[in-house]
């Protein structure tokens, strides 16, 4: 699954991870570094078992749960709006 922000969504990395911006509402997110690394190898084309995958090997976390966390995240983003498939 191949993940991309909505138009009118802009991101700004900082220390701290990555911030969105929706431009319409002026609602913004934090994501932590984690969470951007996640949301990044999404909108390069890793289905959400690869980019398990590799948050599993990066960051020495077991396969099932990054799988979890990679589901959740996209189900936050997608209730948000700031992502389409």
């Amino acid at each position: 699954m191949s993940l991309r922000l909505r138009p009118g969504v802009s991101t700004t990395d900082t220390a701290y991870g990555t911030v969105l911006l929706d431009e319409r509402s002026g609602d913004y997110w934090q994501l932590n570094p984690t969470a951007a690394r996640v949301l990044r190898l999404l909108a390069d084309g890793s289905t959400t078992e690869e980019a398990a995958a590799t948050m599993a090997e990066e960051f020495d976390v077991d396969e099932p749960q990054a799988l979890r966390d990679v589901t959740a995240l996209v189900g936050q983003l997608r209730t948000a709006g700031l992502v389409r498939s």
